[in-house]
């Protein structure tokens, strides 16, 4: 990782899930923006350029598969590392090939928040490998 802080920007209609998983985040020296709705994260985005985005699935005024792939458009070629989270997936964290529903990486609220830390620093790791490859 960079010398800088990662970036995170966290985005959720839920003040508790918001304030659990920003302590969890900043605990581990992360810099973390949230947001409590689609149309305030992506602002939040294009504001703060962060290196991941964690989006709660289902949210009023613009859910987030709409927020994700607008997220993605927005970034052009400097897309971050897009997470939909949500209750409503069951089962372990996983990762698609291909970007589904916005995002490559889904991920159960049920997840505890260090483990969702420990997976963000690992593909954060990841890519900074791929980034040095190319």
């Amino acid at each position: 990782m960079e010398n800088r802080p990662a970036k995170i920007l966290i985005i959720d209609d839920d003040p508790l899930f918001l304030k659990i998983m920003s302590e969890a985040f900043e605990e581990n020296g992360f810099a973390v923006t949230t947001a409590a709705d689609g149309i305030t994260g992506i602002r939040a985005f294009l504001d703060h350029s962060p290196d991941v985005v964690i989006s709660d699935l289902i949210m009023p005024n613009i859910g987030g598969v709409s927020t994700c792939l607008e997220i993605v458009r927005l970034a052009g070629d400097k897309v971050p590392i897009m997470i939909l989270m949500t209750s409503m997936f069951r089962g372990e964290p996983h990762e698609h090939q291909l970007p589904d529903m916005g995002a490559r990486i889904h991920i159960p609220k049920s997840t505890q928040p260090l483990d969702v830390v420990i997976i963000v620093e690992q593909l954060i790791y990841r890519r900074s490998l791929e980034r040095a490859s190319s």
